[in-house]
């Protein structure tokens, strides 16, 4: 039975990306990060929304506009598409896992921003 806590022994030195479930209107995927980060000067400029929890591990995002996310396991957030970002800090120990969905998606009116 798959478990989205179950790593492989060997953790590579590359950010490991597994799409779960993936359809022409959503992609799921779990996302493993041991200490990467998004290279300078380098932003995510997405075509869709992202929501993604961070389950297991620490990290930090940090927005074009300076403001910056500290995530700890169970924190969310929604990226809504276009909207630049960057990974600037992943623990490695933990290892960090993601579990991110991408689409057309909708906020519930509150702010998803921790």
């Amino acid at each position: 039975m798959p478990n989205i806590f179950n790593l492989s022994s060997q953790l590579s030195n590359e950010e490991q990306f597994e799409a779960l479930v993936s359809s022409d209107s959503v992609l799921i995927e779990r996302i493993i990060s041991t200490g990467q980060t998004t290279p300078t000067g380098e932003w995510y400029d997405q075509q869709q929304d992202e929501w993604v929890i961070l389950l297991q591990g620490e990290a930090i995002l940090i927005y074009d506009d300076g403001s910056k996310i500290e995530l700890k396991a169970g924190d969310y957030v929604l990226i809504n598409a276009h909207q630049k970002h960057r990974v600037e800090w992943t623990s490695s120990h933990p290892p960090c896992i993601w579990l991110a969905v991408h689409g057309n998606l909708k906020s519930n009116g509150r702010d998803d921003k921790i």
